[in-house]
């Protein structure tokens, strides 16, 4: 398996996708279903191009000392500071080369083997849900399932569903609520208040992640409703044209909320340097979707464990290459923002 071999494959099994040499939602914009940025793009295009102007400050004179990438989340010792982020209903976004059954089993297992762990989707069908729970439950619960802000009912429903499986967490990917396809579809999701995730949140012992947080207000809610966690997201560009990057508000929202819960960003992230990047400016972890996707139709499990020990190879000579030991040696003066 190499990189190059990995991308010849996915571009023959997806048909939504033209896997560019560069995945910058440039191609794509647009293209929903499909996986482009909704509208114009520019909030997929905006989410890449903000990382491009944040650069690494080098430094090679230092003791010589061991360098740990790995992080400790939800009781467990990871690898790497590097998930892969929910994604759902391949048929519909990617290509009928995999089924949902088969896609989650490559995205759960191959992260499984590389030492971290996969978000996985969820959608108007049931299956799309209850596959890659399936796939999490073969796997001794190695995997953090995502439901979307259905109706109450329906979510406490899947949480139980979820805590069957003995899963490590469980996340709302809250942003989803502006997902228009999905009423389109004949059901319709919603914004939920910070009651309502209070209520949600108190009723599972599981670590509970809100996902799409864009703003230190909206931080600051998740943090209210007793978040375990929030990812940094604006979906990809999915879900609102025109949105700020992750990168950009991922600061100011660490500086308010930083040691009061966990901070995930996903938006953007194509390499262990911009893995480094996050880090230095708050981020606990990241989670990366749409190049997973690739590795999964590329490589099947052994392409997402390759990818995922790409990604981290590179966040380790990162490491090496700064003075930074451990994830908690990152910092901001790490890096540098050039406009």
């Amino acid at each position: 398996m190499n990189y190059k071999i990995l991308l010849e494959n996915a571009r023959k099994n997806i048909k939504s996708c033209r896997v560019c040499q560069v995945c910058d939602g440039k191609a794509c914009k647009g293209e929903i279903p499909g996986i482009g940025g909704k509208g114009t793009g520019l909030g997929f295009i905006r989410n890449y191009e903000k990382l491009r102007e944040i650069k690494i400050n080098m430094d090679t004179i230092y003791s010589l000392q061991e360098v740990d990438t790995s992080i400790k989340l939800f009781g467990k010792r990871f690898k790497y500071p590097i998930f892969a982020a929910p994604i759902g209903d391949v048929k519909l976004n990617y290509s009928d080369f995999f089924t949902e059954y088969e896609y989650q089993k490559a995205i759960v297992v191959g992260c499984k083997n590389a030492g971290t762990i996969a978000f996985t989707g969820d959608g108007v069908k049931d299956y799309v849900f209850k596959k890659p729970l399936e796939v999490i439950g073969e796997n001794d619960g190695w995997g953090i399932p995502t439901i979307k802000p259905w109706k109450k009912d329906e979510i406490l429903k899947k949480i139980r569903l979820a805590e069957e499986k003995k899963v490590l967490a469980v996340a709302m990917d809250i942003d989803a609520a502006g997902l228009a396809l999905l009423g389109m579809q004949g059901k319709p999701v919603s914004p939920k208040s910070v009651d309502d995730l209070k209520e949600i949140i108190a009723s599972t012992k599981l670590p509970f992640i809100l996902k799409g947080i864009m703003t230190v207000k909206g931080a600051l809610k998740a943090v209210k409703a007793g978040a375990y966690g929030i990812v940094v997201s604006n979906h990809g560009g999915r879900v609102l044209d025109e949105t700020l990057s992750t990168i950009e508000v991922l600061p100011m929202i660490s500086r308010e909320v930083k040691g009061k819960l966990k901070i995930f960003v996903d938006g953007g992230f194509r390499s262990g340097l911009d893995v480094f990047k996050a880090i230095a400016l708050g981020a606990d972890a990241v989670l990366i979707g749409r190049p997973y996707s690739i590795a999964a139709y590329g490589g099947g499990i052994e392409g997402v464990e390759f990818y995922t020990n790409k990604i981290g190879g590179e966040l380790y000579n990162t490491m090496v290459m700064t003075g930074a030991k451990d994830l908690n040696s990152i910092d901001e003066s790490m890096v540098t923002i050039v406009k």
